[in-house]
């Protein structure tokens, strides 16, 4: 066989393993997502249950959007639930990365990812297009069904070690509701005074007058092997 032959069968052949392993990845992927909107909506059942006894005033919503995306509503914020289509890798130097576990099998290389952002309610309530969201977590989860969780260290969770991490009800469960007891946690925060002195008739109109932020999350970036 010509050397020219060899080359292209070895594109061939690492086309056809990347895409079958990114094909897998993005099935569990999806799988878990799915999973996450089905306990998304037992939650939001239980606490509304539990809340309306003591206050019927406080609403806690579920809200589809999409296949990919689903909210949560909860006083006055709301966690978005994305899950990305594309599956993911890192560079060498990144410290999911540098792991034996990862390093014994190239297909454990790659990722799909679910991502979870805090925003005020009214900010998606009344369009205000330039109000921050904060990430609260990422879910990369790989072709074993193993995953990691890396994002604010409000969350305290333990699922920084992928070679143990597997999926299950109980965690994703636990992952959903610490991103909620993440974002109740985190407090909204005035402006200083002048930074509101001059509007325009613009803000006035689109109801920014004035624009108050969350304290925004510690976000841990370190993860252990």
């Amino acid at each position: 066989m010509a050397v020219s032959d060899e080359r292209l069968n070895d594109i061939i052949n690492g086309l056809h393993q990347k895409s079958v392993t990114k094909q897998a990845i993005y099935r569990n992927t999806k799988a878990t997502f799915d999973r996450m909107k089905e306990i998304a909506q037992d939650i939001v059942k239980k606490l509304t249950t539990r809340i309306t006894k003591k206050d019927a005033d406080v609403i806690i919503e579920y809200i589809n959007i999409s296949e990919f995306e689903f909210h949560v509503k909860f006083s006055g914020d709301l966690l978005m639930f994305i899950m990305h289509t594309n599956i993911i890798t890192f560079p060498e130097d990144y410290e999911l990365m540098r792991n034996d576990y990862i390093e014994e099998d190239f297909r454990r290389r790659f990722f799909g990812h679910i991502m979870a952002y805090n925003f005020m309610a009214d900010t998606i309530k009344y369009n205000r297009m330039d109000d921050p969201g904060y990430l609260v977590g990422r879910m990369l989860i790989n072709i074993d069904r193993h995953f990691v969780i890396e994002g604010v260290k409000q969350m305290e969770l333990p699922y920084d070690r992928i070679a143990q991490n597997v999926i299950n009800n109980k965690t994703l469960r636990l992952i959903i509701e610490s991103a909620m007891v993440a974002a109740v946690n985190n407090d909204l925060m005035g402006q200083d005074v002048s930074e509101i002195e001059r509007i325009t008739l613009k803000q006035k109109q689109e109801n920014v007058i004035t624009q108050p932020r969350k304290l925004g999350f510690q976000v841990s970036s370190t993860l252990t092997h």
